[in-house]
């Protein structure tokens, strides 16, 4: 038996060659067959597809098209982040540079636990971790004198700790860094933190607090969508407590007044963590970066690169303003970072995460950051919210329909107007079962809407008008 060629090592590339070329084909052949944002039929008729592509799981005798056939179904049974009428989710399509980044790290597979497996990567990692968490707390370092390139001189103090204490981890998304947030409170300030959120605050949060055995959370109400530093005010009378304010909300994408909120925090002396996950994006672009004033108070900050940043899953990372806090993660494995390697020299990453094995997801993050620079991310982000704006605009000027709000980042909610929440969720299914639409769904003043997320850059104002006069054709008279 011939053995399978390998993706790394010297043959590596001429191995991956066909294979890519294989894989494109493939891709292109599924996509024209699917012929729209979401494969028709839903989803008893996508998986009968899936299934009949895929036949025997394990047969005896392996399929040499099994790369074609399968690459084929899955494009072809797939929600297309990048169709204009795909735009119901944080669900980005990915940079060209940023997956064929993702190819290189799967082909030399680096594993993130130790540095005798990932020399060059576990470099990368901390260079660039550092240069996001500058990122984050840019105004903390401009009140040390600093800019967000420059290495902080040796004693230099900002108004809230050394510059030079701030780090960040990658993670797998905003689940992850949420539940390392509230981890790193918990052994910071002991098992009787209490998180204290709105009911506004991804799922997340309260599910991390329960599975790291903390107190019950306070969910408070936020009625106007966002949390109120009255009500938070009134709620911080106990004991020790980790605030999470919300910069982007899933459903509205809607910003915490995080100034405020900070200092509540500030008086009570409660620790602070800002999900940031889908608007920690709006750091890049000169425009927007004003909606995250309040940021660099925070204590720690979860972002999502593979929503506002457009890069493939996974791209999560959690900066953190005190990278002393991340000693709670130090963990010893004697074939991982032995005392005597770490004395002599050898990075030690395993208290760098949750995980053990994990792979570079770092490299796609810095290969966007250095090809596109700050004015071309900032673009992105400046493209998208600007066809969310027009997108709402659209909306308000059509008699046929209902304006939530004017988008805060890229997120607009609408509805038929006069239609029953069960005609409006009827319309969502409607629109996925025949593969025309990917809408989302929130609830938000007590009624149901259909949810438009524009992170598409590509999508253009006809694009818009098409899926409002889609909509408009769908809904029941």
């Amino acid at each position: 038996m011939n053995t399978p060629p390998l993706a790394s090592g010297p043959e590596g590339p001429s191995s991956l060659r066909p294979l890519l070329h294989t894989v494109l084909e493939a891709l292109g052949e599924g996509a024209r067959s699917r012929g729209g944002p979401l494969p028709a039929g839903g989803p008893s008729e996508v998986a009968a597809r899936v299934r009949a592509a895929l036949g025997d799981v394990l047969p005896d005798e392996g399929d040499p098209e099994a790369l074609r056939h399968l690459v084929r179904a899955l494009a072809e049974g797939s929600a297309d982040p990048a169709d204009p009428f795909c735009a119901a989710h944080l669900h980005c399509p990915p940079l060209a540079v940023a997956t064929a980044a993702d190819l290189a790290a799967s082909a030399l597979n680096p594993s993130l636990d130790s540095w005798d497996q990932a020399p060059a990567a576990s470099e990368l990692e901390a260079q660039v971790t550092r240069a996001l968490a500058n990122e984050v707390y840019l105004e903390v370092l401009r009140g040390a004198g600093l800019h967000r390139h420059a290495a902080p001189p040796r004693g230099a103090t900002s108004p809230h700790r050394p510059a030079a204490d701030h780090d960040a981890l990658v993670t797998t998304g905003g689940t992850e860094s949420n539940q390392l947030a509230l981890l790193l409170a918990r052994e910071i300030h002991g098992p009787g933190v209490q998180l204290i959120c709105g009911a506004n605050a991804h799922h997340s949060l309260p599910r991390a607090a329960w599975l790291l055995g903390m107190p019950e959370p306070v969910i408070l109400p936020t009625p106007t969508g966002t949390l109120d530093p009255t009500t938070l005010h009134t709620a911080l009378h106990r004991g020790p407590a980790l605030v999470a304010a919300t910069a982007g909300t899933t459903d509205a994408g809607l910003i915490d007044p995080l100034p405020e909120i900070a200092r509540v925090c500030a008086t009570h002396h409660a620790r602070l963590h800002i999900d940031a996950a889908y608007g920690g994006g709006l750091l890049f672009s000169d425009h927007h970066r004003p909606k995250l004033t309040g940021i660099e108070a925070a204590d720690t900050v979860t972002l999502d690169l593979h929503k506002l940043g457009w890069q493939p899953v996974a791209a999560g990372l959690l900066a953190v303003r005190d990278k002393n806090d991340l000693t709670a993660l130090h963990q010893r494995a004697d074939y991982l970072n032995a005392d005597d390697d770490t004395e002599a020299g050898l990075p030690d990453l395993l208290g760098r995460s949750l995980r053990t094995t994990r792979r570079p997801d770092v490299l796609k993050i810095a290969v966007t950051l250095k090809t596109l620079g700050r004015t071309g991310l900032g673009a992105l982000v400046d493209q998208v919210c600007e066809r969310a704006r027009e997108f709402a605009q659209l909306v308000h000027d059509h008699p046929g329909f209902e304006l939530h709000a004017p988008p805060t980042i890229s997120t607009v909610l609408f509805r038929p107007a006069s239609a029953t929440d069960e005609a409006v969720a009827a319309v969502r299914r409607k629109l996925l079962t025949d593969g025309r639409a990917v809408l989302g769904r929130a609830r938000a003043a007590h009624r149901l809407w259909l949810k438009v997320t524009l992170l598409n850059p590509t999508t253009r104002p006809a694009d818009l008008a098409g899926l409002l006069k889609l909509v408009e054709g769908t809904t029941p008279r």
